[in-house]
Parts: C-alpha cells; sequence; structure tokens
C-alpha cells in the first residue's frame, strides 16, 4: 500500500488526475477503468476533463461504472451514470463507443464481460465514513461476492432514500462490484478527503480486515494507492 498525504483538494486532483493520466499512456493497447461518482472526485474530473477532450491519446481508454442505483422511471439512466456523465463523460467529451454501463440488467454478466474485456487496469475509489466503497455497505456484500445485486430494505433502503425526490421513486435494490470483483483490478487508487474521513482511513491502513469495516479488505490488494488530505489522514500519520 503507498500512502500519499496532500495539502488540499487541489493538490488531491491534481496529483490523482496525473496519476491515472500516466496510467492510461503506459499502455498503446486498451485500456479499461472504473471511476466512482460523489463529491470527492469532483475537483479530479475538473482537472482531467479539458485534457482528455483535447487529446486523441485517450481513445483506447474505456470505462466501467462499479455500480448502480436504478431509477424506477424508465426513461432515467440511473443516479451513477447520471453523476458520471455529468462530472466527467459529458465535458471530457467521451465517445459511446468508450462507456460501458453497469446496471440491473446485466450485473450477472458482469465479470465475464470485464474478463473479455481484458479485465480492469485500473479503479478510482471513494471511501464512505462508514468503511463502503463501491456500493459496498457494512452488512450489503460478503468479501467474496462478485458482481451482485443488492437488495434495499430497512436500514439499507433508508441509505439510498437520499438520491430521491420522494419515497415512492427509491428502488427496491443496487448493483454493485463486490470485494472479489474489484481486488480482481490491477491497480487500485483510493481518494479520501476531510476528517470525518479520517476513522475509515485508520481501519484500511492500520486495522484487521474485518466485515464490520468493508473498505478494510483493500489492504491486502497488491497495487493500492491511497490519495488523501492531511485531516483525513491524522489517525495514521
Amino acid at each position: 500500500m503507498k500512502l500519499i498525504t496532500v495539502k488540499n483538494e487541489q493538490e488531491l486532483s491534481e496529483l490523482t488526475g496525473e496519476l491515472l493520466i500516466g496510467w492510461m499512456l503506459s499502455k498503446q493497447t486498451r485500456f479499461n477503468l472504473s471511476i466512482t461518482a460523489g463529491t470527492t472526485p469532483e475537483g479530479v474530473y475538473r482537472y482531467l476533463a479539458p485534457k482528455i477532450e483535447k487529446s486523441r491519446a485517450f481513445r483506447h481508454v474505456h470505462y466501467y461504472n462499479f455500480d448502480e442505483i436504478p431509477s424506477t422511471d424508465p426513461a432515467f439512466i440511473g443516479i451513477t451514470m447520471r453523476d458520471l456523465n455529468k462530472l466527467y463523460f459529458n465535458p471530457a467529451k467521451i465517445d459511446a463507443s468508450q462507456i460501458h454501463h453497469l446496471t440491473s440488467e446485466n450485473y450477472a454478466e458482469h465479470d465475464e464481460r470485464l474478463k473479455q474485456d481484458g479485465g480492469l487496469d485500473a479503479i478510482l475509489l471513494g471511501i464512505g465514513q462508514d468503511s463502503h466503497y463501491c456500493g459496498n455497505l457494512p452488512g450489503a456484500t460478503q468479501f467474496e461476492d462478485q458482481t451482485v445485486k443488492v437488495q434495499a430494505t430497512g436500514a439499507l433502503r433508508t441509505r439510498i432514500s437520499g438520491h430521491f425526490d420522494s419515497p415512492d421513486l427509491v428502488p427496491d435494490h443496487w448493483v454493485t462490484m463486490g470485494p472479489r470483483s474489484i481486488m480482481a483490478a490491477r491497480k487500485l487508487v483510493l481518494i479520501a478527503l476531510g476528517s470525518q474521513k479520517a476513522e475509515a482511513i485508520w481501519h484500511l491502513v492500520k486495522g484487521p480486515v474485518d466485515s464490520k469495516y468493508p473498505a478494510s479488505i483493500l489492504k491486502l490488494h497488491p497495487d493500492l494507492t491511497v490519495i488523501a488530505d492531511e485531516q483525513a489522514m491524522k489517525e495514521v500519520q
């Protein structure tokens, strides 16, 4: 595990962006990348988008979302893809042929599709205050899971309800790449900002592997880079 402490969001965004650019350009053949939505990577995408848009050197990069909260409205694409379109795909003018959408309809074939495509070269991850990553929340998935459908009941349903304007719109499930699928990627980079992430970072870096803290499993990956600001890293300095 590589730990990189930065001073602020701008430094995190630029460093992570340059790291991803370097990885993308390390191959001339197809490069498969899975990226995260959420607030932490917003600066990363602002940094990346104009560089990717202006260069033909990244046409070999293919993108995969690693989770999706579907909509009960058939005209709505899904929470994750909606956010990725807004944050990155549209500003960077990524061609539709380079984007591969994980959905409720194709999740059972997702791991085989990735295998046929050559596997994921890298994943950009965030981490939640509760140590969740992707759709792997405490109590939602098991460490041995590949890509799965998670039933959104009780507290899990409440967790995703904030994405919707009405309780009637909240779906009864979401889909996510499970721990086994994430660990199969060649490289992982995880980013975090703020003191509210400090406990989750401690469990990732210092704590034992424990299903109560889903991201703790990531410490076993052979090529994990953690980039976080001083506040997020304060418990592991």
